[in-house]
């Protein structure tokens, strides 16, 4: 028996049938261009097409000029992107996929520098994200979302799309009518439990009008365990219980978190597995005619089989791990389950880039949102066979020899020590990041299928690469703490001095396990990221009482574009981790550090063991300098440039060994 047969048995989801149980559900990409989807749009969603996903739903449309969220958001309520939707829905159909739209109004967490609107809700609450308040909809403002929801469901049909999905999770306009929080109105509207669900069914019955009967109708909601008096799970199901027995959609997918509870909405690697499990299961229950989709954290085959074959859910959504690997579900169904490149659930180029409003991409997976140049996620054999030589086995190393592999040349890997993955491997070993260390070993599981000679224990000069002969020559030599630590926002002599002295370690050093720490710990963290504040959750973790100093007004403020900054910090503080905000090491000797505000200039002493500090990099370039000085042509990827994240190194890879 297949080990994953649930999910590859077909659905009747109302007139379409689904090829297997996977969906690459709705996200926000932010790849239009004035509004408008392009050749990026195209690519990334026809590439997901060709791996397999049974149904795909494209990311929300605003249905009114109010309901405008996003720069990157499509035109609201226009007709000139239907051509260009075209396209895309006859590219995913060809691939034998199914593809819908989500349409959505968020309510009252608009957005003013998009919309250019005040924001319409049902009570004219204030909005839960930012200051702004919002405006209570009159009868005829009603009438005309409803009217517009309808129009941008039809219009989504002239597109070639297989039907709609509504958005009522995360606290959008349709959640906002149901919820008596947030629906305080004293009309035909609100108060009890059939007036609140007015509004749906006069959007539903609206579309279905509007669409007829070959047109699937799905509705999108999420529950916050957080905020239980907003929506709890015996609320909503009441809600699907009602929609269920109305007949007025086809399927419901359950997400997680809220605007109240943000970092759920996206789970980064803190939370676990199959979050969105327990709610899908919760809704199943109540649903006789409904499909039931589950989402949130559903990563691997497993996860996804298991959900199926027990009943609590029909379907599952999987966003991420698609991006990670658009080709998840076809090498699921050849029993290729170790192929599936291993998402990380990091946020850091999908949420990360979204959130600085770029479009999204991928760490591990770089041609996420580039298929359209770089030919999917897929590699062309090289017309010449080359005998190609990486040095240095961390992320850039690994993706440049996988990728010049798999294009057909002889690689040779060499690295220095006895492990594979370089710092990225100690980035692993912090608390709630070992899928980190999967993805390593999925690199290193890729080389051997693939042939590469993987060299360990192997440091090589100059001279090495001289006295043999390479076709092509990538140094991948990563970075290192620099042996003369300053901080960028306290240049001192002292402050330099002391951070030179005895009882003063790297983070790398602490995750390497070559540094033995007392008790108290001072981590004096510049960068903001994983490898202070993953740092300071390890030495927490493991009983020594940890003090942060940062210059930033927040601890891990980098890590606010990935969603997991507040969960993270609410870990270390429960742990008992103090926190030195906007602050510097003025200077460090004899068991006590000297921390100033950056704010004031005054001074405060800690006592403590050691200091482990976590700053930016320098480039390992010694041997890209040495080969240079020889005539020796070598092309240098990752850190070795300089130093910055894993997503630059994976990057460089990629291009690196689809250039060789």
């Amino acid at each position: 028996m297949h080990p994953h047969s649930a999910i590859f048995q077909p659905l009747q989801l109302r007139h379409l049938t689904l090829r297997n149980r996977i969906v690459f559900g709705a996200h926000t990409a932010n790849m239009s261009v004035d509004g408008l989807p392009g050749e990026r749009h195209l690519g990334y969603y026809r590439e997901r097409a060709l791996g397999g996903a049974a149904m795909i739903v494209v990311e929300p449309v605003p249905i009114h000029r109010t309901a405008v969220l996003t720069r990157g958001n499509f035109r609201a309520d226009d007709d000139s992107v239907i051509p260009h939707f075209r396209r895309i829905t006859e590219a995913v159909h060809a691939e034998g996929a199914h593809i819908l739209q989500q349409l959505y109004h968020v309510g009252a967490h608009g957005d003013w520098d998009n919309s250019l609107s005040y924001n319409w809700s049902p009570s004219g609450l204030p909005s839960m994200h930012d200051s702004d308040g919002s405006h209570a909809m009159t009868q005829g403002e009603i009438d005309e979302i409803v009217a517009a929801f309808a129009r941008c469901a039809a219009r989504a049909k002239a597109c070639g799309y297989d039907g709609c999905e509504l958005m009522a999770a995360y606290n959008a306009l349709i959640e906002q009518f149901w919820s008596p929080v947030t629906n305080r109105r004293d009309d035909r509207y609100g108060g009890g439990f059939e007036n609140r669900m007015r509004f749906s069914d006069e959007v539903l019955t609206a579309i279905r009008r509007a669409c007829g009967e070959d047109f699937v109708i799905g509705m999108a909601v999420s529950i916050d365990a957080s905020r239980p008096d907003v929506q709890s799970v015996e609320m909503l199901q009441e809600v699907v219980a009602w929609l269920d027995r109305h007949h007025l959609c086809d399927y419901v997918t359950i997400g997680t978190g809220s605007y109240f509870d943000f970092t759920k909405i996206i789970p980064p690697a803190i939370y676990e597995d199959k979050l969105g499990a327990p709610y899908a299961e919760a809704m199943k229950k109540v649903a006789k005619n409904l499909r039931i989709q589950a989402e949130s954290h559903i990563r691997t085959p497993d996860n996804a089989n298991y959900l199926i074959a027990s009943g609590q859910a029909d379907t599952v959504s999987i966003v991420r791990g698609q991006i990670a690997d658009p080709h998840w579900v076809n090498k699921a169904k050849a029993e290729r389950a170790g192929d599936i490149r291993p998402c990380l659930s990091c946020n850091q180029m999908c949420w990360g880039r979204r959130s600085r409003d770029y479009h999204i991409s991928c760490l591990i997976n770089p041609s996420a949102g580039r298929e359209f140049e770089w030919g999917g996620d897929r590699f062309a054999p090289a017309p010449k066979p080359k005998r190609v030589l990486v040095v240095g086995g961390g992320p850039a190393g690994l993706e440049a020899a996988r990728v010049a592999a798999e294009r057909g040349h002889r690689v040779t890997l060499a690295e220095a020590s006895d492990k594979l993955g370089g710092q990225f491997r100690l980035a692993g070993l912090q608390p709630r990041r070992a899928q980190i260390t999967d993805f390593l070993d999925w690199l290193e599981g890729q080389l051997e299928k693939l042939q590469v000679e993987v060299k360990r224990n192997t440091y090589v000069e100059a001279h090495d690469i001289a006295a043999q002969y390479y076709d092509a020559v990538i140094l991948a030599t990563g970075s290192a703490p620099t042996e003369a630590p300053t901080q960028r926002y306290w240049l001192s002599e002292i402050a330099d001095a002391a951070l030179r002295g005895p009882r003063v370690h790297s983070a790398e050093a602490v995750m390497a396990r070559e540094a033995r720490l007392g008790k108290r710990v001072i981590v004096l963290d510049e960068g903001g990221n994983w490898k202070g504040a993953g740092t300071a959750w390890h030495l927490a973790e493991a009983g020594h009482q940890v003090t942060i100093v940062t210059p930033d007004p927040m601890v891990a403020k980098e890590l606010t574009r990935t969603a997991v900054e507040g969960p993270l910090r609410a870990r270390l503080a429960k742990l008992g981790a103090r926190f030195r905000v906007e602050s510097a090491l003025a200077d460090w000797k004899d068991g006590k550090a000297k921390i100033v505000s950056l704010l004031d200039g005054s001074e405060t002493v800690i006592e403590a063991d050691d200091v482990v500090t976590a700053l930016t990099n320098v480039a390992n370039d010694t041997l890209t300098r040495e080969l240079q000085a020889k005539g020796i042509d070598v092309v240098s990827i990752g850190d070795c440039i300089a130093a910055r994240h894993a997503a630059a190194a994976l990057y460089d890879g990629r291009r690196a060994g689809m250039a060789v």
